[in-house]
């Protein structure tokens, strides 16, 4: 059940915030106020399209939230969907539009259209003032008549679904598979060569991996070694202009020198020492060198090795898993195209087998909808003469196509007659406007007490009845409210009379900037207001009288539902 909804910087509305209860909830204002604003702002949070003009002017962004006390059934699967859920089974479903994007989010968690969309399908179902056209298109019968059999076909409609998709991929794969010898023999010329390439090369699990670790260790060696090499030439004895040469100058210089200066021996025993030093160095720098491990033909190997799998990883995968993933489906087509003839007859075969499936599912389907028919007119003709149908007569008629489709081989189509005599005819061949209003409310009441959902949206389904209908009309919604929240926008006196919470949105002008509000009315605001509805604007003792009277009229109805 939906228990408040918050709005802000959308269009005409700055900021609203509403609380809501069960049973009949009426909202009435005068023409332009804002009613379907309101409701297209659940549509907004449903995660319905939106376009970035709904912002209000001069704000940079609005915001819509829903908040709904659920039930255990409805908040464990939320839950299974990974958002949380508190104990109390309250969510919150909020939607803020910017300039340059939305943001849908479940109880603060961030969430994807497709999953908004299927949690709030779950919670909330609206009728918008053009919903009942829809009637006229036996496409939605269908659906009506699906979802008033779900528990008895949903399993076998998925079942057919699947069939129905193997068998476009097998009708495709034949499709596929019509082609000449001259072409067949082509295409088994090229997927040989391709599967030939990529077997020649003997790809190793992880082989490109391990090959470029070698290779980065190998090619560090060598650059290594060709630094200290050139470090060596620098020091060594046997290079004429090395460090080392010149240290033995320097040495057999200094022994020349005939002094017994103590400088001169100091100097004599540190040349020693560097000497001892440097011819240190060059051998640790020999050692140091043989012992690093590089071949240069072996990195060449390597870098070979590497083209090779890089050059499979360009055509045919990214690694050598996708390279033998697509060598395994190259090497299953060709073998399908050398054997072509027999493949050819297997998916024939197939095809058939699947058909004769889809067919014996198809007429189980078609079985429990001509059931489901059965009790589903008597239901909706007698919800009708509930409406103020006088005469009428329903029956859905159920045909079977020439094809198959994920929705069985049965065409269905609602049919009607409303004057005595008279045949029944397709619904869109007879029914007005305002009776197909009542035809949708009469199904949407049925429906309701089929499904879990609690929150039920009309926006005018009242359109184009007045009189004794619109009391009839009333009553209904009202009858549906005591086992489901009603939400109802509505410009008829009777059924805001019948509102166990009635709320006026009104626009005003607020710092020269129109807004639009919404307040619930107390019980004497609530008999204003229908005197504004019934009269034009004028207020007297007997318009009032005439609205109190209506309102105990309402109350009194309302005690005898069940």
């Amino acid at each position: 059940m939906l228990i408040n909804l918050h709005v802000k910087n959308l269009a005409l509305i700055k900021e609203v915030d509403v609380d809501f209860s069960n049973g009949l909830i009426v909202l009435t204002g005068e023409t332009g106020a804002g009613k379907s604003l309101l409701l297209g702002s659940v549509n907004i949070a449903l995660g319905n399209k939106v376009s970035k003009d709904i912002i209000r002017n001069g704000e940079d962004f609005a915001l819509v939230e829903l908040t709904f006390l659920t039930k255990k059934e409805q908040a464990d699967f939320i839950r299974n969907m990974d958002i949380f859920v508190d104990d109390d089974n309250i969510i919150t479903v909020s939607r803020k539009i910017t300039e340059s994007r939305s943001v849908s989010k479940i109880n603060g968690e961030t969430v994807n259209v497709k999953t908004l969309k299927t949690i709030m399908e779950m919670l909330i179902d609206i009728h918008g003032q053009h919903d009942h056209q829809s009637l006229l298109y036996p496409a939605k019968h269908l659906e009506i008549l699906d979802k008033f059999a779900k528990d008895k076909i949903e399993d076998k409609l998925a079942d057919l679904k699947e069939l129905n998709n193997n068998y476009k991929k097998l009708k495709q794969k034949l499709d596929e598979y019509s082609m000449d010898e001259a072409q067949r023999a082509r295409e088994i010329e090229f997927a040989k060569f391709e599967v030939d390439e990529i077997e020649q090369a003997d790809l190793k699990e992880n082989e490109d991996v391990d090959l470029e670790t070698t290779y980065k260790k190998m090619a560090g060696a060598k650059d290594v070694a060709v630094e200290l090499s050139s470090i060596y030439q620098l020091i060594s004895y046997e290079n004429e202009n090395g460090v080392g040469s010149q240290i033995n100058r320097a040495i057999s210089l200094i022994n020349s020198v005939k002094s017994d200066d103590e400088k001169i021996t100091q100097f004599k025993e540190c040349l020693y020492d560097i000497d001892s030093m440097c011819k240190d160095l060059d051998s640790d720098i020999v050692d140091y060198t043989e012992s690093l491990e590089f071949d240069s033909n072996y990195i060449n190997e390597i870098e070979n090795r590497l083209n090779t799998i890089n050059h499979l990883k360009i055509k045919y995968g990214n690694s050598i898993e996708k390279i033998l993933e697509y060598q395994n489906e190259k090497q299953n087509y060709l073998d399908e195209l050398i054997n072509y003839e027999e493949e050819i007859n297997n998916i024939k075969s197939e095809i058939d087998s699947i058909y004769l499936d889809m067919e014996k599912i198809s007429l189980d389907i078609s079985e429990e909808r001509k059931k489901a028919a059965l009790v589903l007119q008597e239901q909706v003709t007698k919800s009708l003469i509930d409406l103020n149908f006088m005469a009428v007569n329903f029956e859905i008629s159920i045909e079977r196509s020439n094809t198959i489709t994920d929705n069985g081989f049965d065409n269905v189509n609602f049919m009607i007659s409303t004057n005595p005599g008279e045949p029944v005819r397709p619904l869109n061949k007879v029914a007005s406007g305002g009776e197909l209003s009542r035809i949708m409310l009469a199904i949407k009441s049925i429906l309701a007490s089929e499904d879990e959902i609690d929150t039920l949206i009309f926006d005018e389904i009242d359109t184009g009845i007045s009189g004794k209908t619109a009391t009839m009309v009333a009553e209904k919604m009202a009858n549906i409210s005591r086992h489901h929240q009603v939400i109802c926008i509505s410009h008829l006196s009777q059924i805001a009379a019948m509102a166990d919470n009635h709320y006026l949105i009104e626009k005003k002008l607020e710092n020269n900037s129109t807004i639009t509000n919404i307040k619930k009315l107390s019980g004497d605001e609530s008999i204003e207001e229908l005197v504004r509805i019934n009269g034009d604007g004028t207020v007297s003792e007997a318009a009032i009288s005439h609205a109190k009277e209506m309102k105990e009229m309402a109350e009194r109805t309302k005690s005898y539902l069940i």
